[in-house]
């Protein structure tokens, strides 16, 4: 008997990390604010390498937010880092009026979002942020697949004229950017062609979409899947596609379901109505490990899987009709 090879799984902090050190290299504008989390964001290496560059705040991340305006104003490029449970919920005043609003050069970085905390439970919980900052406008919402995908939204970001919000996971997820992949804002990147359905993911559960993918093949079914990197602003030509294309989507986050799921709702039920079912958190996330959590919510192979045969077992079902 043999057995599938292991996958390798990265955590995205040293992706992140190293672009930025790479980043301060090039740029002596390049900053960084913490609230007393050098070492969870995985700092500790841009922090020797630019001791007079790091801003430590304490557990303060209303003033966080604030001193990285202020640096924004001041001709700096700062990445502002904390665990997104705290950055969004605590400082989200911050962000609508000190960044988005006044559209600030600088770059807010949520640290293990999710449910990556797992046994510390609902209060560091990071669910509600797609939700909460898909309505803010002017400000782009990154979710990252994997280490490349975050490496190259780094980046972006630090050149981008403008708020930007990176999601940092912390939990291992493996490699699912092909090969010469280059980041866009707005962007849809297509992982499988299919024509039965699609599967639209982001973040640490593109791997799991992918994944119920290969189980859905194994019956028949053709499913499509998209890795949607940005949230805000959507790629509504990619969800229109599917739509069109596919007759039906699965959305899949590690995210209440009015992240992801409710962006492309607004765009489904616009454009081109179909069948949706949208797979992720739907209440608080109690305490477990990160891999309970996500089966225990059906964000996992078969819970994915189940949804999109639901989706055809519907339409194959009225078309009988």
């Amino acid at each position: 008997m043999t057995t599938a090879p292991e996958v390798a799984l990265s955590d995205c902090r040293d992706a992140w990390v190293d672009a930025l050190i790479e980043l301060g290299r090039e740029d002596e504008r390049i900053v960084a604010v913490v609230n007393d989390s050098v070492g969870s964001s995985k700092l500790n290496k841009f922090q020797d390498a630019f001791p007079d560059r790091v801003v430590n705040v304490g557990i303060a991340e209303q003033d966080m937010v604030g001193v990285g305006a202020g640096l924004a104003n001041g001709g700096k490029v700062p990445f502002v880092s904390a665990a997104a449970c705290f950055l969004t919920a605590r400082a989200m005043e911050q962000i609508k009026v000190d960044a988005a609003y006044s559209q600030h050069h600088m770059v807010l970085v949520g640290q293990s979002p999710g449910m990556a905390y797992g046994e510390l439970g609902p209060t560091h919980h990071s669910i509600e942020d797609l939700a909460w900052l898909r309505a803010i406008p002017g400000l782009t919402v990154i979710v990252p697949a994997d280490p490349t995908e975050t490496a190259q939204a780094v980046r972006w970001a630090a050149q981008h004229d403008g708020p930007v919000f990176i999601r940092v996971s912390r939990m291992g997820v493996p490699d699912v950017s092909p090969d010469g992949y280059e980041f866009q804002p707005g962007k849809a990147v297509t992982l499988r062609d299919g024509s039965d359905v699609t599967l639209i993911a982001t973040g640490t559960v593109v791997s799991r979409a992918l994944d119920a993918a290969d189980a859905l093949a194994e019956i028949g079914i053709d499913a499509r899947v998209l890795n949607m990197p940005t949230i805000a602003p959507i790629d509504s030509e990619a969800i229109e596609s599917a739509a069109r294309e596919t007759g039906g989507i699965v959305t899949v986050e590690e995210a209440l379901t009015a992240g992801l799921g409710g962006a492309v709702s607004e765009v489904v039920v616009q454009r081109h109505p179909v069948p949706m079912r949208l797979v992720g958190v739907t209440d608080f996330a109690p305490t477990g490990t990160v891999q309970w959590l996500l089966d225990h919510f059906g964000v996992s192979r078969d819970g994915i899987a189940a949804a999109a045969r639901e989706i055809v077992a519907s339409r194959r079902t009225a078309a009988e009709w």
